[in-house]
């Protein structure tokens, strides 16, 4: 191993650590800070985002990467792990320090105003910070395009999906989008009179926490290495050694903050996962959003909203709440977490119409990043693709155009990756199916052990030492197929 190699691996490292303490701070600016902070927080992080900035534009790093690149006594691993470190540094070197520095401040400040207007749908109040953010984002797509050599687009998807672009994923949400309306109907006009029965709240806050952490546990969340917190949208945060979970809870509703949190399980559990020899370097991060969420989702979609699941579930659901009657048996939660309804609100919808929120901000993101609408144009266009997609219109942005922190946060490009997950998942869990004999079994048993052990060797093990394609293959002798998520969906809900 070369000189070069190592040092690179060295500055690296320091360049993650001051990436970790960001999203230290990131979470506590979405679960425990007071509003009062904001200025304050907003000028650490723009100051960690420039020294860190700094670290991977330093002369010195490209003369290491141009030295470690005929280095011919690499193993697998560190020739990922180089290649991993020159994607990186590509993207740091396309944009100059002023622009880092005032992008960090930019949706530091526009979150904040987010999180205050949301409440009320006020989306006036937003629109000059969200003006502002989407200048800096035009122009670090630009920057960046020009030194990937790639769509403006497709240089803000590289973040979060490396190697993604926006001509792939158009024929895949084609074909979705061509399934799902006929069979959105044929799955409406089936439940038809069939509604589940919602059971009755109140439900205490501190019960559907402890119910929470009962299968975040069970599923195998190591809480000497992570905790479960509340922020205004679910999300996980922190670092694989100190994983920062968040949902938010309703009173009158258990269930959906109960499948809020084993979502970020699988997400906390990817983390954890990731293998420990390559921390702090690029090929032991994660490979991208879209294996992230399909992690997420698998957990969520695949595994605890099936029959089997539920068989394990119900029983504890009843003892935390002393539930009885027709409300709380196996068939009626069944019935309640296959129920297929067109909503307003993403992060509750249901398989079926979930991709349909996707596309719609999918479409409507590409426009805004490649100059084809501006802020003002977000909540008409919005409403009415909404209306045109899933026949629903939102009487408050509230529940329409405001409802994700993603754009305000400056997370342009992230999208997508949400339902190229769900079909990675649905992908994923079949392959471990037809691996793991009696997997429906053990999952009813509430032993998940072999899933996860199956998971690590197959995905989270794997950290970004392959590209998604080939971890994809590697895992399910395929890389992406629509036709696996659409077979899941007819089995699923029509069978």
């Amino acid at each position: 191993m070369s000189r070069a190699y190592t040092q690179l691996e060295k500055k690296f490292k320091r360049a993650e650590v001051l990436g970790e303490a960001s999203a230290m701070l990131h979470w506590d600016m979405a679960a425990m800070m007071p509003k009062g902070g904001a200025e304050a927080r907003a000028e650490q992080l723009a100051l960690l985002a420039t020294l860190r900035h700094s670290m991977m534009t330093e002369p010195a790093l490209a003369d290491l990467l141009n030295e470690a690149e005929v280095d011919n006594d690499l193993n697998d691993w560190q020739t990922a792990n180089l290649y991993e470190m020159r994607r990186t540094h590509t993207h740091a070197t396309a944009l100059d320090e002023d622009l880092v520095e005032a992008m960090s401040r930019a949706t530091s400040t526009c979150e904040g105003i987010w999180r205050e207007a949301r409440p009320d749908g006020n989306f006036a109040r937003v629109v000059p910070a969200l003006k502002e953010v989407l200048n800096l984002s035009r122009q670090s797509a630009q920057a960046k395009a020009q030194k990937l050599d790639c769509g403006l687009y497709d240089a803000l998807l590289d973040q979060y999906e490396p190697g993604g672009k926006a001509a792939d994923i158009d024929p895949i949400f084609a074909r979705l989008e061509e399934f799902l309306p006929d069979f959105l109907q044929s799955v409406l006009e089936k439940q038809k009179g069939k509604a589940p029965i919602r059971p009755t709240g109140p439900f205490a806050i501190e019960k559907q926490e402890a119910l929470g952490r009962k299968f975040m546990s069970a599923l195998g969340f190591d809480f000497d290495h992570g905790r479960l917190d509340v922020s205004a949208h679910p999300f996980c945060g922190g670092v694989p050694d100190d994983i920062r979970l968040t949902t938010r809870y309703d009173e009158n509703d258990f269930t959906s903050a109960m499948m809020g949190v084993l979502h970020e399980t699988g997400h906390a559990l990817y983390e954890r996962g990731l293998p420990k020899e390559w921390r702090y370097n690029p090929v032991g991060a994660a490979r991208g959003m879209s294996m992230h969420e399909s992690q997420s989702l698998l957990v969520e979609m695949q595994v605890c909203r099936s029959d089997a699941f539920l068989r394990y579930a119900v029983p504890h659901m009843c003892t935390a709440f002393q539930g009885q009657g027709e409300a709380w048996n196996l068939e009626n939660f069944i019935r309640l977490y296959r129920e297929v309804k067109p909503g307003f609100i993403r992060v509750d919808a249901d398989e079926v119409t979930y991709p349909a929120h996707v596309i719609l901000r999918y479409k409507l993101e590409r426009a805004l990043i490649e100059g084809d609408m501006e802020i003002e144009d977000i909540p008409a266009a919005w409403n009415a693709s909404m209306e045109k997609m899933l026949g629903i219109r939102p009487e408050s942005d509230r529940d329409g155009c405001m409802q994700d922190i993603h754009w305000f946060d400056g997370a342009w490009g992230y999208f997508p990756t949400y339902t190229l997950g769900a079909m990675t998942a649905a992908q994923i869990f079949d392959a471990a199916q037809k691996a793991l004999p009696s997997l429906d079994e053990d999952i009813a048993q509430g032993r998940f052990t072999r899933l996860m052990d199956w998971l690590g060797s197959n995905v989270h093990g794997q950290g970004s030492k392959l590209s998604t394609p080939e971890l994809l293959k590697n895992a399910t002798g395929k890389t992406l197929d629509p036709e696996v998520f659409i077979t899941h969906l007819k089995k699923r809900y029509m069978d």
